[in-house]
C-alpha cells in the first residue's frame, strides 16, 4: 500500500511531463501551421483609419461672443391700395344704397371719391413690412444682409440683441449674388465679427444665428454638408450647404465656425413642404461676400467684366465630336451682338479652355472667372477651334451693359431657302429649308437624333463649327464628317430649349 502510495506521484509526474511536452509540440506545430496559413492567403490587413479629434457639443462660448453682432432687419415699404390699381366700378345695384347701409359703408371706406362721395379723401398707400437678419462687420455700423431682404424697402430698422433699435440706410446691393450693405449712422461703437480666411471643411461644425419667423435672436447648429452647390439662382452660384436648421427670417444672417468667424451668409433653403426647415440650407461663402461687400462699400455697386457669350457645358460626346481629348471648358453657343467676344472674333462652336492661362472647368467657372475682372480689362482666351488651340485677345466690357441690351438675335439670311426635303438616314433626320433656316421636318423615333432630344421644328444653325443656311450645307457637311471617320456630328440647334449644341452619333450599321 505504501509502495503504491509512494509510486503514484512519480507516475503522475511522468504523465504530466509527457502531457506538457505533447502540448508544447502541438503548440509549435500549430504556430507553424498558422504561419503557413497566413502566408498562403496574403499579407495581414492594415489597421482601419482612426481619427482622434476633440468632440465639442457646447457652442455657448461661440454664441455668447458673436450674438451681440447679429441683428434683426425690419424693412418697410409702400404698396398702392386696391383703389389705385385700376378703374374699378361699383356695381350699379349698390350705388343708391342708404349711407348707413353696411355695403355702402364698405365701398366708401375702400374706394372713397371714386364712387360718388367727392369729399372723401383718397385711400392712402398701405405700408408693407418684412423682416430678415444681418450682422455688423465694422464698429462704425456697416451691416451685411441679403439683397432680397431689402429689395423694395424704403425704410430700414436694425434691432439689436438687447432690443435697441436704430435707423439704417442702404449703401448698396447686388442682385446677382443676393448681398446688400446697410449703414447705421449713430455716435457709438458696435461689436462686429470678421470673415473666415480659410475654407470650411465638409463635416465641420457651424452655428447659424438669426431672426427666424421674427422671433429674434435664435441659434441653431449643424455641419457643413457640401461645397459648390448650384441651386439655379444665377450664373455665380457657389453655395455652402449646411444642415443647421434655417427658416424664413434667417435670410441675411451669418453662419459661424467654432472660432466665431463668419463662413457664410444664409440666403436660401430647400423646402418641398413650403417654407419649413428640412435640414438643407445654403449660404454664400465668405470669400464671395468679402469681395462683393468691398465693392458695395466703395461706390454702392458691383462692376464685373462682361464677355458677352451664351455658353454650355461640354459632354464626352461633344468633346469627341470637337476632337478634344477630354470634356473640359465651356462651349460657346452664341456670341451676343456687338459684345466683346463678338468683336474679338469668338464664334459659335468655339470651346473656351482657359482664361489668361488658367484652365476653365466649365460654364459656371468661366462666368466666375470673367466676373473677377474689372470692365476694360484685357484678357487672353485659349480657344479650341477646328481641331487646334488658338489664343484670342479680348477687352472686357461692363456687365451693366447686358442689362441695357436686347438679347434678341437680329441675324437673318435673306436668301430664299430651298424647299426640297432631304433625308439624313445616318442621323435619323429629315430636313427642309425655310425662311428661318434649315428645319428638322421629321425625326425617326428610334434614331440617335431622337435619343439626343432633337424634335420636329428645331432649326439647325451650325454643323461642326460652320454656319449652315441650306439643306445642302448640312448634308454635305455631315457626309464629309462621316467620310473622315467621325463618330458623331456636333450641331448647334435652336428649339424649345433655347440654343444649344448637341453631339448626334451616326447610326450603327
Amino acid at each position: 500500500m505504501s509502495q503504491l502510495i509512494n509510486s503514484a506521484p512519480k507516475t503522475r509526474k511522468f504523465h504530466m511531463n509527457a502531457l506538457r511536452a505533447g502540448v508544447a509540440a502541438l503548440g509549435v506545430s500549430g504556430i507553424l501551421a498558422a504561419g503557413a496559413l497566413v502566408n498562403s492567403t496574403g499579407p495581414v490587413l492594415a489597421d482601419p483609419v482612426r481619427v482622434q479629434s476633440p468632440v465639442t457639443f457646447d457652442f455657448a462660448d461661440v454664441v455668447e461672443s458673436v450674438s451681440p453682432a447679429v441683428v434683426s432687419v425690419k424693412v418697410s415699404g409702400k404698396a398702392r391700395p386696391v383703389a389705385d390699381r385700376g378703374d374699378f366700378q361699383m356695381p350699379k345695384e349698390f350705388r343708391n344704397l342708404p349711407r348707413d347701409h353696411p355695403f355702402r359703408k364698405f365701398f366708401d371706406e375702400r374706394f372713397g371719391d371714386r364712387f360718388g362721395d367727392r369729399n372723401r379723401s383718397r385711400p392712402q398707400p398701405r405700408r408693407t413690412q418684412s423682416q430678415g437678419s444681418g450682422f455688423f462687420i465694422s464698429d462704425d455700423g456697416l451691416i451685411v444682409t441679403n439683397e432680397h431682404v431689402v429689395n423694395g424697402g424704403q425704410e430700414f430698422t436694425i434691432v439689436m440683441e438687447d432690443g435697441k433699435e436704430y435707423d439704417a440706410e442702404l449703401v448698396g446691393s447686388d442682385k446677382r449674388t443676393d448681398l446688400a450693405l446697410l449703414k447705421v449712422n449713430v455716435d457709438r461703437e458696435f461689436i462686429y465679427v470678421g470673415f473666415a480666411e480659410t475654407k470650411t471643411r465638409v463635416g465641420e461644425w457651424v452655428v447659424a444665428v438669426g431672426n427666424p419667423f421674427g422671433l429674434g435672436g435664435t441659434v441653431t447648429a449643424g455641419i457643413v454638408s457640401a461645397h459648390g452647390r448650384d441651386i439655379g439662382s444665377g450664373p455665380y452660384d457657389n453655395f455652402i450647404q449646411i444642415d443647421a436648421p434655417v427658416n424664413r427670417g434667417n435670410s441675411g444672417g451669418p453662419t459661424f465656425n467654432m472660432r466665431g468667424e463668419v463662413v457664410g451668409v444664409n440666403t436660401a433653403i430647400f423646402s418641398p413642404s413650403g417654407g419649413g426647415n428640412v435640414g438643407i440650407a445654403f449660404a454664400i461663402p465668405a470669400s464671395t461676400v468679402k469681395t462683393v461687400i468691398a465693392d458695395l462699400q466703395d461706390d454702392g455697386s458691383v462692376e464685373r467684366g462682361w464677355l458677352g457669350v451664351q455658353i454650355q457645358s461640354i459632354s464626352e460626346e461633344i468633346a469627341d465630336s470637337l476632337g478634344l481629348s477630354e470634356a473640359r471648358g465651356a462651349l460657346v453657343t452664341r456670341p451676343q451682338d456687338s459684345s466683346p467676344a463678338g468683336k474679338a472674333g469668338i464664334r459659335a462652336g468655339d470651346a473656351i479652355l482657359a482664361v489668361d492661362g488658367t484652365e476653365v472647368e466649365g460654364p459656371k467657372e468661366l462666368a466666375r472667372m470673367i466676373a473677377k475682372y474689372a470692365p476694360g480689362s484685357k484678357i487672353d482666351l485659349t480657344v479650341w477651334r477646328n481641331g487646334s488651340e488658338q489664343s484670342m485677345a479680348v477687352e472686357l466690357g461692363s456687365l451693366t451693359e447686358l442689362d441695357k441690351r436686347a438679347a434678341a438675335d437680329t441675324d437673318k439670311d435673306d436668301e430664299p431657302m430651298q424647299m426640297k426635303p432631304a433625308s439624313l438616314d445616318s442621323l435619323g433626320l429629315s430636313l427642309e429649308g425655310s425662311d428661318n433656316g434649315v428645319v428638322i421636318a421629321e425625326v425617326d423615333p428610334d434614331s440617335p437624333a431622337a435619343e439626343k432630344g432633337l424634335a420636329q421644328g428645331d432649326i439647325i444653325l451650325n454643323v461642326d463649327g460652320n454656319p449652315v443656311a441650306t439643306v445642302e450645307d448640312v448634308t454635305k457637311r455631315v457626309a464629309s464628317l462621316k467620310e473622315d471617320g467621325r463618330s458623331a456630328v456636333l450641331m448647334q440647334i435652336q428649339g424649345r430649349q433655347g440654343i444649344r449644341f448637341v453631339a448626334v452619333p451616326f447610326a450603327k450599321v
